[in-house]
C-alpha cells in the first residue's frame, strides 16, 4: 500500500522509470506459483521490472555499484532500486538471480506479456526483439488492473535466413538448442574476442528491433558478467 491507497500499474511505473527501470507487464498469481506473503497477505499482483533496450542503461552506469569495482553491480544495485520500490509501494520483491529458490522469470515474463522462445534462448519482444532483460519483480497485496497481452506474429517462424544460428562462432547453437558451456569457453579464450569486445555476435545478427540493440559497453559488461558467473 502507498500513503494514498493502493497504486495503480500506471503511478508504478511511473515510479520505476523514475529510477531507471522499465515495467514489463504482470499477472495475477495463482495458487500453485507459492509466492511469499506480503505483510501478512498473499501476493494479488506480480509486476516485472527490467530493461529494454537502451534506455535504461545510462542511470545503472552512473550509479556507485557500476563505479565501485565490486563484483555482481547489477545485481546489488537492482537489489536497491527493486528493493525501494518494494518499501514505496508495500510490496514485496523477488529476483532472477538469488536462488534457491529460483523463480521462474522466463515464464513469469511469458504471461505477463507476449513473447516467442528464440533459438538463442531469449524471449522474442514485440517492440524490443532480443534487447531486455529482467531485474525483479514486484508482489503486491492488491489486485492491479494490469495490460492486457497483445497479440503478434513470431519473426522467428518467417526468419530463412536464421543469421543468429549461422553465424555463432562458437557453434553454441548447433543442434537447434544454446549450449551455454560451449559459449563461456568461447569467449573466455583468445578466439572469443570478438564477441567480449562486441557481444554475443548471434545476438547481434538478428534483424529484429535493431534500433534497440545494445550498445557495445552494455553488450560488453553483460559478456563479461556472464564469464564470471559462469568461471
Amino acid at each position: 500500500m502507498s500513503e494514498s491507497g493502493p497504486a495503480t500499474y500506471a503511478q508504478l511505473c511511473a515510479q520505476a522509470a523514475a529510477v531507471g527501470l522499465a515495467c514489463r507487464g504482470g499477472f495475477h498469481p495463482e495458487d500453485g506459483d507459492a509466492l511469499p506473503e506480503v505483510q501478512g497477505h498473499p501476493a494479488r499482483s506480480v509486476v516485472l521490472l527490467g530493461f529494454t533496450g537502451r534506455a535504461q542503461w545510462p542511470v545503472f552506469a552512473a550509479s556507485p555499484e557500476f563505479g565501485d569495482g565490486a563484483p555482481h553491480a547489477l545485481d546489488r544495485w537492482s537489489r536497491r532500486v527493486v528493493g525501494g520500490l518494494a518499501s514505496r509501494f508495500g510490496a514485496g520483491a523477488v529476483y532472477p538471480f538469488t536462488g534457491p529458490p529460483w523463480w521462474p522469470f522466463q515464464r513469469w515474463a511469458q504471461r505477463a506479456e507476449r513473447l516467442y522462445a528464440s533459438p538463442l534462448g531469449v524471449l522474442m519482444h514485440a517492440e524490443y526483439g532480443l534487447w531486455h532483460a529482467y531485474r525483479g519483480a514486484l508482489l503486491l497485496p492488491h489486485a492491479l488492473d494490469l495490460p492486457v497481452q497483445q497479440d503478434w506474429p513470431n519473426p522467428c517462424a518467417a526468419c530463412r535466413e536464421q543469421p543468429c544460428l549461422a553465424v555463432c562462432p562458437a557453434g553454441a547453437l548447433a543442434g537447434g538448442r544454446y549450449a551455454p558451456e560451449v559459449c563461456r569457453d568461447h569467449v573466455a579464450l583468445e578466439r572469443g574476442a570478438a564477441c567480449r569486445m562486441q557481444g554475443c555476435l548471434a545476438r547481434y545478427a538478428c534483424p529484429v528491433a535493431a534500433t534497440h540493440r545494445y550498445t557495445a559497453a552494455q553488450a560488453t559488461f553483460h559478456l563479461r558478467a556472464f564469464i564470471a558467473a559462469h568461471g
